[in-house]
C-alpha cells in the first residue's frame, strides 16, 4: 500500500511547482527531537514564552543556561536522507519553494535555497535592543568566556535547549550585546511571540502560488503551519502529507503517508526523471 501511495505522491510531484511545508518530524533522523512524535512524548520541561524571557533576569539566566547546553546537539546536527532528497527535489527544479517550521538549518544545510524559516534560525542572535543579528557561534564562544569550567548536560529538547535542574543552572553567568548591552535573544520566534507579518505574507504568497502542497514532518496541530494548509484548500492546491501519525490536515489532503520521512523521501526522488546530485556539502 506504501508503494502505491508514493507512487501516487511521485505522479503528483512530477508536476513541478510543488511547495514543501516542513515540520520537526523532518529533523528526527537527525537526532533533533521533535514535539509529538516517540521523540516528544518523554518531553518533560514547558518552552520558554517571550514574555518570561523578557520580564525575569532569572528566567533568561534559566534558558540561556540550557539552551547553551543544547546547541552542541543542535549545531552538531547534520541533514538525514530527508533533507537531502527535498534538496534534490529543488535541484531538479520541481520546487516552487520551501517553508520550514524548524529551526535547525537542516535543509541550507542540505543545500536548498530557497528556504523561507518561519519561526526564524537558532544559528542567529538578535539584540532587543540595536537590532544586531550576529552568529551564534560568537555568542557560543562569549558564553564559554564567561563560563569556565561550568558544564552541565540533560535531555535535549525540540526547541534546542536541555533540561536541567536548578543547581545545574545556578551560577551561569549571560552575556548581553557586545554593541550596546541589550539583552540577546535566539532569532527564534517564541511561544507568546508573533512571526513577522511580511514573514507570514510570503509564506502565504509561495503557497498560494503552488501546484502541490506537500507537508513532511509536521502534525499541523497549531495554527502556525496549518493556515497554509488551510489556504491551499481554500484555493483547491492538492494537499499532499507524509508524517508519521495522524495531522490536523489530513482531512484537507488528497493524500497521505504515515510512514519515516527519510526512506520515503529518498524512494521518492528515484522514481523521479533527473539524475541525483552528489551533495558533496551535506556532509560538511
Amino acid at each position: 500500500m506504501a508503494s502505491v501511495t508514493v507512487t501516487r505522491l511521485a505522479e503528483l510531484v512530477a508536476g513541478g511547482g510543488v511547495v514543501v511545508l516542513s515540520g520537526a518530524g523532518l529533523s528526527t533522523e537527525s537526532g533533533i527531537p521533535d514535539y509529538r512524535g516517540p521523540t516528544g512524548r518523554a518531553r518533560r520541561a514547558e518552552p520558554m514564552t517571550y514574555q518570561r524571557f523578557v520580564g525575569s533576569a532569572e528566567a533568561r539566566q534559566r534558558y540561556w543556561a540550557r539552551s547553551h547546553v543544547g546547541w552542541r546537539q543542535i549545531g552538531e546536527a547534520r541533514p538525514n536522507a530527508g533533507h537531502r532528497a527535498v534538496a534534490e527535489l529543488e535541484r531538479r527544479g520541481l520546487l516552487a519553494g520551501i517553508v520550514t517550521q524548524n529551526v535547525d538549518g537542516l535543509h541550507q544545510a542540505a543545500g536548498a535555497r530557497r528556504v523561507i524559516e518561519l519561526h526564524g534560525g537558532l544559528d542567529r542572535v538578535v539584540c532587543l535592543s540595536c537590532r544586531e543579528r550576529t552568529p551564534r557561534a560568537e555568542l557560543e564562544r562569549r558564553l564559554r568566556a564567561a563560563n569556565p569550567g561550568w558544564a552541565a548536560s540533560g535531555q535535549i529538547n525540540p526547541d534546542g535547549d536541555a533540561v536541567l535542574t536548578d543547581g545545574q543552572v545556578a551560577g551561569f553567568e549571560v552575556v548581553d550585546c557586545a554593541a550596546c548591552g541589550g539583552l540577546l535573544k535566539p532569532d527564534v520566534v517564541f511561544f507568546g511571540e508573533n512571526v513577522p507579518k511580511p514573514r507570514v505574507d510570503e509564506c502565504f504568497a509561495v503557497v498560494a502560488g503552488a501546484r502541490t502542497l506537500l507537508v513532511l514532518g509536521s502534525s499541523l496541530t497549531v495554527r502556525s503551519g496549518l493556515r497554509f494548509v488551510t489556504k491551499a484548500a481554500a484555493l483547491g492546491i492538492p494537499i499532499a502529507i507524509v508524517n508519521q501519525g495522524p495531522t490536523g490536515g489530513d482531512a484537507d489532503a488528497s493524500l497521505t503517508l504515515d510512514a519515516p520521512l527519510g526512506p520515503t523521501l529518498t524512494d521518492l526522488t528515484a522514481r523521479l526523471p533527473g539524475r541525483p546530485a552528489a551533495h558533496e556539502g551535506a556532509a560538511q
